[in-house]
Formats: C-alpha cells, sequence, structure tokens
C-alpha cells in the first residue's frame, strides 16, 4: 500500500535546445551533468524532493524516447512510475495525465509538480516553502505556485502579481495572485522589479488532486474530458494505446494559460532560495565559480588570454587555446562547435534550426 499522502510530479519532457550544442534530441539538458558535479539535473531534482517523500510517490513524465534515459538516472523508480507521452503538448496534458494517475491511488493527494531542469541553491528553505504549500494545499481549495524574490530585471522569466497579504497559520510570505505575466521586455522589468510587487514565476506548483482536478474541469474541459473517459484503463495492459490515442486529441496547452492565469483561487509562497531554471548558457554563467576574467570554463585544457567574460564547456580531452575574446559562448560537443556572443544567445534556437535544414543534419 503506498503512503497516500504527497506525491511529486516531475517533468522532463523538455529538448532544451538554448543549450545546444551540449544538449540535444537525443540526450536533452535534463540528462546531462550540466553543473560538472557528477549529477544530473533529473537526479539533482528527485533527490531534493526525495528528502521530503518516498521513491514510490513519485511520477516522471517524460517523452517516450527518454524511457530509457530515465530509468537508468533513477533507478530507484519502477518502470510504472515513467509516464511516456507520444507527443510533446506542452504542461497542461502532462500534468493532466499525472493527476488521474495519483487520482487512481490516492483520491486525497496532494501533488507538488516540478521541472526537472531546475538549480535550488538553498535547498533546506526550498523544502520547507514546499512543506508550507502542501499544507496549505492540504486545508484549502487552493492551487500554490512558489515566487521568487527577483534581483534583476530578468527578460527570460514569467513574473507573478501579487495582491494582498493572506493571513493564514502564521506565514509571512503568503499571497493572492493578482496576475501573471510572460516574459516582459527589459524596460517592462525593470518596472516590474521597482514596483515590489513582482516576482519571478517558478514554475513550480502544489496543490490537492480534488483542487487541481476542479480546475481542470472548469478551465479546461475538453482536456479533461479526454483522460477522464479513459481513467479506467489506467494501470492498465491498455494505458498505453489510451494515453497515445488521448494525446493525439489533445491541445498544445500550458497550465500557465490555461488554468493558472484563469483561476481565482490562486496562491503564491514568495522566497529567495537561490534559484535559476538554468533555462540558457547565460543563467548557467551566473551560477558557476568564475575566474580572475569572469570566465566560467568548464574543460581541464583550456588556456585563456585576454579573454574576460565568457562561457567555455569544452569537452575535457579538448586542448584549447582562446585569445582575445569578451562576452562569447564557446561550446563544442558532438562533433559540433558554437561560438556566438552571449547578448546574442537567445538566436541559438535559430542557428540549431538552420543546421538541421542544412545536409539534413540531425542534431
Amino acid at each position: 500500500m503506498k503512503n497516500c499522502k504527497n506525491y511529486c510530479v516531475i517533468m522532463a519532457g523538455g529538448i532544451g535546445s538554448r543549450f545546444w550544442p551540449l544538449s540535444t534530441s537525443d540526450r536533452p539538458k535534463q540528462f546531462i551533468d550540466i553543473l560538472g558535479i557528477g549529477k544530473t539535473l533529473l537526479q539533482l531534482t528527485f533527490e531534493r524532493f526525495n528528502r521530503i517523500m518516498p521513491s514510490e510517490n513519485f511520477y516522471v513524465v517524460t517523452s517516450e524516447k527518454y524511457k530509457d534515459l530515465v530509468m537508468e538516472q533513477l533507478p530507484e523508480l519502477d518502470a510504472s512510475q515513467i509516464l511516456l507521452e507520444p507527443l510533446r503538448r506542452n504542461t497542461a496534458p502532462c500534468i493532466a495525465y499525472a493527476t488521474y494517475k495519483i487520482l487512481s491511488i490516492c483520491p486525497t493527494a496532494k501533488i507538488v509538480v516540478s521541472p526537472s531542469d531546475h538549480l535550488i541553491l538553498k535547498e533546506d528553505l526550498f523544502l520547507n516553502e514546499i512543506e508550507k504549500g502542501l499544507q496549505f494545499a492540504g486545508e484549502k481549495e487552493v492551487l500554490v505556485t512558489l515566487g521568487i524574490q527577483p534581483s534583476r530585471p530578468e527578460t527570460g522569466y514569467g513574473y507573478i502579481q501579487v495582491s494582498e497579504k493572506i493571513d493564514y497559520d502564521h506565514y509571512n510570505n503568503l499571497y493572492k495572485v493578482k496576475t501573471f505575466t510572460e516574459k516582459p521586455d527589459r524596460a517592462m522589468a525593470q518596472v516590474f522589479v521597482d514596483t515590489g510587487e513582482f516576482y519571478w514565476n517558478s514554475g513550480i506548483f502544489v496543490w490537492s488532486v480534488p483542487s487541481i482536478q476542479k480546475a481542470f474541469e472548469k478551465y479546461l474541459p475538453d482536456l479533461n474530458m479526454l483522460f477522464d473517459h479513459g481513467k479506467k484503463l489506467l494501470n492498465t495492459p491498455d494505458e498505453r494505446f489510451y494515453i497515445n490515442k488521448t494525446y493525439s486529441e489533445c491541445p498544445n496547452i500550458s497550465i500557465d494559460y490555461g488554468i493558472m492565469e484563469k483561476a481565482e483561487n490562486v496562491y503564491v509562497l514568495t522566497a529567495d532560495f537561490g534559484w535559476s531554471d538554468l533555462g540558457t548558457w547565460g543563467s548557467l554563467y551566473e551560477n558557476h565559480p568564475l575566474d580572475t576574467m569572469g570566465n566560467a570554463v568548464y574543460g581541464s585544457r583550456v588556456f585563456l588570454y585576454d579573454t574576460e567574460g565568457c562561457i567555455i564547456n569544452l569537452p575535457q580531452e579538448k586542448i584549447a587555446v582562446i585569445q582575445g575574446l569578451k562576452d562569447y559562448i564557446v561550446v563544442e560537443s558532438q562533433n559540433i562547435l558554437l561560438i556566438c556572443k552571449k547578448e546574442e544567445e537567445q538566436q541559438i534556437r535559430q542557428y540549431v534550426a538552420d543546421v538541421m535544414l542544412s545536409k539534413e543534419t540531425k542534431i
């Protein structure tokens, strides 16, 4: 009998194209030791939540093609805990699938939903906030997210605007959510930071099965119906066929747009626990030790001259001599070399598309 209490859903289906060429469609960034510490981002995410809930209460939602990677990196999980998506349909179908799996086992469970590729430096503080969220979600019909105190006018993150502070069990950082805003331009991001009313949207959620199920019924009824119709097939030999058919009919929609921006019972726990979504090379640079010239270097045989502010990621066996670069990204992986300005890294997705079109290159 499973511990019918708290569950963790780890979303691990992304392809991490902004970390190309280190991250590829065959091995995206969540399956890579991108921090150079001997553990992948997926493993770090699992270990973090495993401190407060048992291994059997985890589900990892990922693409069919990454099943073996998940099983290899998380041997603590049974194959039945890896939920395989036949198509990429964004976060709402992913969360609906996991919710219905947990519903079939524990209808009153509380759930933490987390991406698989975030960096959390202050784990004790982070887990304290998660446990506060679980308590609140277990007692009230609420949808909770975590908001991060912004340290700069970041244009790569979404923002949460708060309204009144909520008086609940001596929490001093619980607020009603006023608005969600997708990635703003720099001027607007500066306004957000200056007002003090906005927090970075971490993309980490806490709720109960009944609360999120009601939200799906109200705000995404067509999507909810797809999963509700076949819920009796879950945990049976027919589950694969049912999920493949269901995903082909699912809309491509995020949980933020589909539910969180519309629901009225959305709350945010605000904190600063050393969070980064590690979505770009720039975010990795900010979380890596720098040399005296401000370079973040991965690789043991790299020789730098008159080079500053660069992020350099090269294979350990590669000898490289770099002279005269300032604020560049230099990455080599799997016979692909990328050299581009840090300030232009948003173009990397376009570079990937161009390379794929050229001579039908597979990356």
